[in-house]
């Protein structure tokens, strides 16, 4: 299973090229095909420049303009409209996320689930240096959306995962063009019916450049699409699940969404490694 990687990156000189170099160094050790994505989201520092120079040496990384307005939502579907892989990664170029997550990952997709998830809030998990401030955010964000879809899964809104391609073509179109991607489409796998896995994984807070994510600007942008997909799920009639998925709902002896665990043990349908 190819797995192409996407990278959004907004003036991201500082990181990007170490970031893309030790994803490739991970999945090549790992025997992973792949390829690497950065996509430029209107950068006015170094960014392209660097990947390029990283591309010079390395032809499974490229470097592409987004063809749409800059925002993190809209650098991601650029990419996304790009890949060549089975599957797909979304790892962010600050150098946050842990590459041998992205094995393991993979790993989850080989096994057979349609989606690969990972929480940095898992007993195993080690993170480093969260912002308390959005943390506690996070956190009630995220219990937030616990509650409303009534599952288990404990971080959400980290952009971090893996699909199958045939993941991102039942949840396109996408309407968020912005951070709130990372919940809409995780989200509309789950409604729509597809599997997922989940692993504890590792997260660093960035040492270089700073956060693109505007907490005050993004608050009601979060509330609308987790609405949006909150409503498809309980009035579409299943209309927009996918296709293989049978007009009950249920797909693998669950439903997408009433049948999910409430804590974290495994399940047929959602596994906690």
């Amino acid at each position: 299973m190819k797995l192409s990687v996407v990278v959004p990156a907004h003036n991201e000189e500082g990181s990007v090229a170490e970031t893309v170099n030790r994803v490739a160094t991970a999945l090549a050790s790992a025997g992973i095909e792949h390829e690497i994505v950065v996509v430029d989201d209107g950068s006015v520092d170094g960014t392209a420049e660097a990947v390029h120079a990283v591309g010079r040496g390395n032809p499974n990384v490229r470097c592409i303009p987004s063809h749409y307005p800059r925002g993190f939502g809209y650098a991601v579907r650029s990419g996304l409209d790009v890949f060549t892989g089975d599957a797909v990664a979304i790892v962010m170029a600050d150098g946050s996320d842990d590459p041998e997550d992205l094995v393991r990952y993979h790993a989850l997709l080989e096994e057979g689930y349609d989606c690969a998830f990972g929480s940095r809030f898992l007993r195993d998990s080690h993170v480093v240096d969260y912002p308390r401030f959005k943390l506690v955010i996070n956190r009630v964000v995220n219990f937030g959306i616990r509650l409303l879809f009534r599952t288990a899964y404990n971080d959400t809104t980290n952009a971090f995962k893996a699909y199958r391609r045939e993941v991102i073509e039942t949840v396109s179109p996408l309407l968020s063009n912005h951070f709130n991607l990372t919940v809409e489409i995780p989200l509309k796998a789950v409604v729509r019916g597809h599997s997922f896995g989940v692993i504890p994984i590792n997260w660093r807070n960035r040492s270089s450049g700073r956060s693109k994510l505007s907490l005050k600007e993004m608050g009601s942008r979060y509330l609308f699409i987790v609405l949006y997909v909150f409503l498809e799920a309980h009035l579409s009639c299943g209309d927009y699940r996918r296709g293989d998925v049978e007009s009950t709902g249920q797909r693998r002896g669950l439903d997408p969404i009433s049948d999910l665990p409430r804590v974290d043990p495994p399940a047929e349908r959602v596994a906690v490694r």
